[in-house]
């Protein structure tokens, strides 16, 4: 039993934003566990080359697509339809955006980008492939969908990223409220909400990664398998009883750190 409780042998999974950052941390740890992957992201030159180099671990297929808006979600849908026979037994709904702005300037734009990608999306692009992961899924070997969130919708940041707090923690609690749901066809939603991660989107993490290390719990930002390993267990065997929950992977930040006020 052990031995297999890791495994994503046979699976097909998909991840949005696969083409860099936490995605592609995801995509190669799922290949490397034994899953045919569909990369996603929506600059089609960025998908492509990704993917050419994750076909190293395992099969890796690109498939460009702008998921911000339902229409996107239903197209990206029906290509893993037709690829896969109506099926899919792993979606991880990574795509995202930030925006950061002082209150008094915080732009219409700005706010609407963030709330489409980060929780409308996730939303939508689940409902499109409902019936696929629904057909892959059974009682023993359930279809999983891993909602990427952020520890900044735990806690909050120091920097003015309203609709970025907001949308992250929207989908925390979006994530319970469709597992919910889904859990009856044997589908189950969970999420994960990563702390500082070298990234586009990090950009802190990445560029001062000693400073950010100093602030961290565990006195390191995230490496690769810290996030590959987190997705492994939500999306195996391992993890079929984790229903509507979310898991950290941040070195203590969000639950772990300690507020050195006045003694």
């Amino acid at each position: 039993m052990i031995e297999n409780l890791f495994s994503l042998k046979g699976r097909v999974a998909l991840v949005t934003g696969g083409s860099r950052g936490i995605g592609k941390m995801i995509a190669r740890g799922f290949l490397e566990s034994g899953a045919k992957v569909y990369i996603s992201s929506r600059k089609a030159d960025a998908c492509d080359a990704a993917a050419g180099e994750l076909s190293a671990f395992g099969p890796c297929i690109p498939l460009p697509q702008d998921v911000s808006t339902v229409a996107g979600c239903q197209a990206l849908a029906a290509k893993i339809n037709e690829l896969e026979n109506g099926k899919l037994d792993i979606l991880v709904n990574n795509a995202g955006a930030a925006w950061a702005a002082p209150f008094e300037e915080f732009p219409e734009n700005g706010w609407d980008k963030v709330m489409d990608l980060n929780v409308k999306s996730p939303f939508f692009l689940t409902q499109a492939l409902h019936g696929a992961l629904k057909n892959a899924a059974s009682a023993e070997r359930p279809a999983k969908v891993i909602n990427i969130a952020s520890i900044d919708g735990i806690r909050l940041n120091p920097w003015e990223t309203y609709s970025y707090h907001a949308s992250k923690s929207s989908l925390l609690y979006l994530t319970k409220r469709m597992a919910a749901r889904l859990i009856k066809d044997r589908i189950v939603m969970t999420a994960i909400a990563p702390g500082p991660f070298a990234s586009e989107m990090n950009k802190a993490a990445r560029d001062h990664g000693d400073a950010v290390a100093a602030r961290t719990p565990a006195g390191r930002i995230g490496r690769d398998e810290d996030m590959a390993g987190a997705a492994i267990f939500l999306a195996s065997k391992a993890g079929d009883y984790v229903v509507g929950d979310s898991i950290a992977v941040d070195g203590g930040i969000a639950y772990a750190s300690l507020n050195e006020g006045p003694s």
